[in-house]
């Protein structure tokens, strides 16, 4: 009887487990977005283009996926004007804006600008979705936008950062409101579209939707993709490719399906985390006291913001 029971037990154990460790795993891929992106920029790529390949590489991973998932392409002329046009419009926004970010405020900084977005989703979600906005979110959000600041004026450039150190603070702090725009965008279409076509399809033509848009818009523009000239170049866009997208969403996927959503938000935010102490490591993007409080204040408001909404939807 007691081996009846145990068992089960310990197997919803090692389930949360898993779940959670799925999430940090998705957190901490996406949290070398940053680096790699760094990276990439003292290979000469353009700022403009270093979204545009690793959302074609991710791309092309997700139809490869598609050759054993057929029903990964169906999809209505609904979703594709919503999903593909709009949802890749607010893609290819966030990847440019985003870099623009790191450029010009540091890796930390555009993380925790990004971090701004659960703020916009809190407010915009009450007139599109007709979600309360409670006294609560309200708070978290002041301590979210206190974190983004001290964060953003306690970047201090490192010898190995010169070229984000002559990038305007200002565009940089502009590029990082911009993405968190766009991935705010997303995530609200994401609570439409997902019920209705599920998780993995809306992000396949999300993706897609924004690696069109930019293939067309960046020539016109005269900022034609350029790719990597160089063996590291590839492989630093296979990593923000396949690593940043592909296998942080698809590890956030396997974390959501054992856990629920909010504790996996929770574990995923330490993406910040991982990013600024990469950029710490690798290039000497340091920060002061007063930037790494910073920090913990926005990774603390959002996961406390993520952990209270599952508190008052479920109970403890």
């Amino acid at each position: 009887m007691a081996t009846t029971i145990s068992a089960p037990a310990g197997a919803g154990r090692a389930r949360v487990l898993a779940g959670f460790l799925f999430a940090l795993g998705a957190g901490t891929l996406w949290g070398t977005t940053g680096p790699l992106s760094t990276a990439l920029y003292s290979e000469g790529a353009q700022l403009t283009a270093v979204g545009f390949w690793r959302i074609l590489l991710a791309t092309l991973g997700f139809i490869a996926y598609g050759l054993l998932r057929r029903d990964l392409f169906r999809m209505d002329g609904r979703g594709l004007l919503l999903v593909g046009v709009v949802g890749g419009a607010l893609v290819a926004l966030f990847e440019v804006a985003y870099q623009y970010a790191i450029y010009g405020v540091g890796v930390a900084g555009a993380a925790t600008l990004l971090y701004t977005a659960p703020v916009m989703v809190a407010v915009l979600a009450r007139p599109l979705l007709g979600e309360r906005l409670t006294v609560l979110r309200v708070v978290l959000a002041l301590v979210v936008l206190v974190g983004v600041a001290l964060t953003v004026s306690g970047h201090v450039a490192g010898e190995a950062d010169a070229a984000a150190a002559a990038g305007s603070r200002a565009i940089g702090v502009l590029g990082g409101l911009l993405s968190a725009a766009g991935f705010a965008g997303s995530t609200l279409l994401a609570r439409y579209a997902v019920p209705r076509y599920g998780a993995v399809r809306v992000l396949f033509y999300e993706i897609a939707g924004g690696t069109a848009i930019l293939a067309l818009l960046l020539p016109l523009l005269g900022r034609t993709p350029v790719p990597p000239g160089t063996l590291p170049g590839w492989l630093y866009i296979a990593g923000l490719g396949i690593g940043a997208v592909l296998g942080a969403n698809f590890f956030y996927f396997a974390a959501v399906r054992r856990i629920d959503a909010a504790p996996t938000a929770v574990a995923a935010s330490i993406e910040p985390v991982v990013g600024a102490l990469l950029a710490l490591v690798l290039f000497q993007q340091q920060l002061t006291v007063g930037g790494w409080l910073g920090l913990f204040l926005v990774v603390g408001g959002v996961a406390a913001g993520y952990w209270r909404e599952a508190f008052s939807e479920t109970g403890p």
